[in-house]
């Protein structure tokens, strides 16, 4: 199964039960299991929910390819995205930021709990929750399971913001902040978590079972590396993984069998480097490594949340500000859209790069191509350039590149890829977005933009097919796709730019023919529409009729009213029933507990977490663009 493809809703995806694993590998294991929901699935129900195609997202952008699109969408169109028929349906509560894209998965049969829909996301508290997507009314208004891997009492917290010099701190914690991955076959989920461990940092691959958040093929693993090199922090020719300044920012791949894990740094502080890992998706272990800039400074790959791209064969990463000098016969790769070699004994080896031509003097000022992620178009079936990718730079350039010849480095233009469109948006701290022969760019501080492609040329338009009335503030957007087919297409766009504050973010959804059309706003209805406070960065989640939004305190959840509450007004709140927890602390097996889940106060605490952010008003935030 094909990452992002609509699945048969009447299969679960895994239908396997593994056994919890008390070792963690060091690091604390917290898990909590509800008890069985009362009853099944209605038989009418369950004919519903088998009518109608379903779709999974496992990934970042939905794919590999990173495109950001949901062709299988069909409850949800621009007839009935209003705000008098759609809006907010409920949230869950959430123990710290949510940076990742939430991932979903339908039909999963959860350890005692049966099948379920599910959304997963991850927190900046070193938390995974699994949370069921379509409702909070009895047993679901607690997560079906909920695993965090650290154990204050003993030590074991997130990376305090403090600790990492950095001046844009994104979050008073740093824990888990790439987005993970989901193998659809194998049912396992890839997170990497981050803790402080007794004054020690550490970075650490965890395998979830995707029904029960049991650990998976031994795991977790400690991430450690070394390779060749001269560059900065290098000792005696070696440069050695530093899991406290560098940052996984980047979203993880699932590619051919092994999972891809980039990093960058925080506010370019310290002796880093751009590093890209490969393990075994079921040894764990560590197939390659390759660092950007072996020999010189910088290079990270943070791509504003996004993460490498991938067609069949290759990886495609964008390297931020840094040494370059591949050109001159070096090692050193900053500036560059790099397409790398599938795994070969061991290595991972470059196979073609572009820099453009002013690239080494985009580090004056911190406009670097790496800004966003590469987005790979569709393979196309003719025309002069068959496989192509897109990507835009801080400096608000596109770059259309043939990824079958990218170019290198011409010092004098850019004349050696398909396309170049100097300034055509006012700068990328995002990734583009595919559907149906556009492509949708959310410079900051700009409109949200629609360039038409033509396949018989491989160009795009020169100037917008459309653009939004309104102007989204740094950070700009990255957006998400849905329609069913090549009809009923709606671009779901998050504004970020309230992170520094409390005031939340607000969703919008747009036409995607005429983004001139803005169908629908929370900001419309705020009083029931309010999604929460706004995360830097963060994308939504479209799938099967919901939409999907992580904030600092909570995952909120948007959909189609009931009736009654397009009827009636403002929606009842969802009662909460009593639920009972079992929780395991692992490696302390002494303080297993029994005890009652969380009353309506506790759940308001979780609300309520980080909800000091005296450190997390940058003066200049553009100016600390690599978190």
């Amino acid at each position: 199964m094909s990452l992002g493809q609509a699945v048969d809703p009447c299969r679960s995806v895994s239908p396997l039960r593994y056994p919890i694993q008390k070792g963690c590998g060091g690091a604390a294991l917290f898990h909590t299991f509800l008890r069985p929901a009362a009853g099944l699935l209605s038989l009418a129900a369950l004919l519903a929910i088998c009518g109608m195609a379903q779709v999974n997202v496992s990934t970042y952008h939905n794919n590999r390819q990173r495109t950001g699109s949901n062709t299988f969408e069909t409850a949800l169109s621009p007839g009935n995205v209003n705000t008098t028929q759609f809006g907010k349906l409920f949230s869950q509560a959430v123990d710290g930021f949510i940076y990742g894209q939430p991932l979903y998965m339908p039909n999963v049969n959860i350890a005692g709990l049966g099948t379920h829909n599910v959304v997963y996301v991850a927190t900046m508290n070193d938390s995974v929750y699994a949370f069921d997507a379509d409702s909070k009314t009895g047993s679901n208004a607690y997560p079906l399971w909920h695993l965090s891997f650290i154990n204050p009492a003993n030590g074991i917290t997130p990376v305090p913001s403090s600790d990492v010099q950095c001046t844009d701190p994104i979050s008073t914690k740093i824990g888990i902040m790439g987005t993970p991955v989901i193998d659809t076959v194998g049912g396992t989920l890839y997170v990497v978590a981050r803790t402080k461990e007794s004054g020690q940092y550490y970075q650490r691959l965890h395998a979830l079972d995707i029904t029960s958040g049991a650990e998976k093929f031994g795991g977790p693993v400690v991430i450690q590396a070394a390779v060749p090199g001269n560059g900065t922090g290098s000792s005696n020719g070696s440069i050695t993984f530093n899991p406290k300044i560098q940052n996984q920012r980047a979203a993880l791949l699932l590619q051919n069998g092994a999972v891809y894990i980039g990093w960058g740094s925080h506010c370019d502080v310290g002796s880093y480097h751009g590093w890209l890992m490969a393990y075994d998706a079921k040894l764990l272990v560590q197939r390659a490594v390759w660092v950007t800039t072996p020999n010189g400074e910088q290079g990270a790959i943070w791509e504003s949340g996004s993460g490498p791209a991938a067609d069949a064969t290759y990886t495609y990463v964008a390297v931020a500000n840094g040494t370059f000098d591949a050109n001159a016969g070096g090692s050193d790769y900053g500036q560059s859209i790099v397409k790398l070699n599938p795994l070969i004994s061991g290595t991972l080896s470059v196979a073609d790069y572009f820099t453009p031509y002013n690239g080494p003097n985009l580090n004056t000022g911190d406009f670097d191509i790496g800004s966003g992620g590469a987005m790979l178009l569709p393979d196309q079936a003719n025309g002069p350039y068959l496989h192509l990718l897109v990507q835009g730079d801080k400096a608000g350039n596109i770059y259309l590149v043939n990824r079958d010849n990218m170019g290198g480095f011409n010092p004098q233009n850019n004349s050696l890829i398909v396309q170049y469109l100097p300034g055509a948006n006012l700068g990328m701290w995002n990734s583009p977005t595919w559907w149906n022969n556009h492509v949708y760019f959310g410079g900051a501080s700009d409109y949200l933009k629609s360039f038409s492609f033509n396949p018989g040329t491989a160009q795009l338009s020169t100037a917008p097919t459309s653009q939004t009335a309104k102007r989204f503030g740094y950070p700009g957007t990255t957006t998400a796709v849905s329609s069913n087919q090549s009809g009923s297409a709606i671009v779901w766009a998050l504004d970020n730019s309230s992170y520094k504050f409390t005031t939340g973010a607000v969703l919008f959804a747009y036409d995607a023919t005429n983004l001139r059309k803005l169908l629908y706003s929370s900001n419309q209805n705020p009083a029931r529409d309010n999604p929460g406070p706004a995360v830097k960065f963060t994308v939504p989640t479209v799938a099967n009729g919901k939409v999907y939004v992580g904030t600092r305190n909570q995952l909120s959840v948007f959909g189609l009213l009931p009736e009654s509450q397009v009827t009636r007004g403002q929606p009842k709140p969802a009662k909460l029933w009593a639920a009972r927890f079992r929780h395991f602390f692992s490696p302390q097996p002494s303080a297993a507990r029994l005890d009652d889940g969380p009353a309506d106060s506790d759940r308001r605490s979780l609300k309520s977490a980080d909800s000091t952010f005296g450190d997390d008003r940058p003066e200049n935030p553009e100016a600390a663009d690599n978190p």
